[in-house]
């Protein structure tokens, strides 16, 4: 399974798509607000979202949106990454409500090689959220730091604190 890119694999222009897309419930959307302490009534009270707001339910908070957006580009872009320097924009284009399925796409806008280290380089990439009827919700670019191939051969490889595993002996299994 892919698991990131080195600089080399990124190429301007490719889009990934991120797979399998996310169903939202009401318990994820709770659960982040708690866990953010994020206790606005559009997201955590049913009441209120019905009588007061334009919606007339809940709106599952934007910044989880973006965090599961995040984290469903990382097989994808950033699971080798040596880290995220910027998150230069992020737009909440529509609203997202339990039940609603999340889908992600990455497009690579520019990629630069380091100033300062050459067994790394900079890509700047565009995410981009769907609901399961194509509405765009969420947009965000940034830059991440990734290793060349040098790097990763430099460190071990491609799992370098992967613990080798015991192989069992022909004797121990067959007991």
């Amino acid at each position: 399974m892919q698991f990131g890119r080195t600089y080399e694999e990124f190429e301007v222009g490719a889009v990934y798509k991120h797979w399998p897309g996310k169903t939202v419930t009401e318990y994820d959307d709770h659960l982040f607000c708690l866990l953010t302490m994020n206790h606005h009534p559009l997201h955590m009270d049913s009441n209120y979202a019905e009588r007061t707001t334009d919606f007339g339910k809940n709106v599952v908070v934007g910044n989880y949106i973006y965090s599961l957006l995040l984290g469903m580009s990382v097989p994808d872009v950033s699971g080798k990454a040596i880290a995220n320097l910027e998150v230069e924009s992020l737009k909440h284009v529509a609203p997202t409500f339990h039940g609603d399925t999340i889908y992600g796409e990455t497009t690579v806008l520019d990629k630069t090689p380091s100033k300062s280290k050459s067994d790394r380089g900079i890509v700047y990439v565009e995410t981009r959220g769907y609901k399961q009827d194509s509405t765009l919700v969420c947009v965000f670019r940034r830059k991440v730091m990734v290793p060349t191939e040098t790097y990763i051969k430099e460190r071990g490889g491609e799992q370098p604190g992967r613990p080798e595993l015991n192989q069992p002996s022909q004797k121990n299994v067959e007991k």
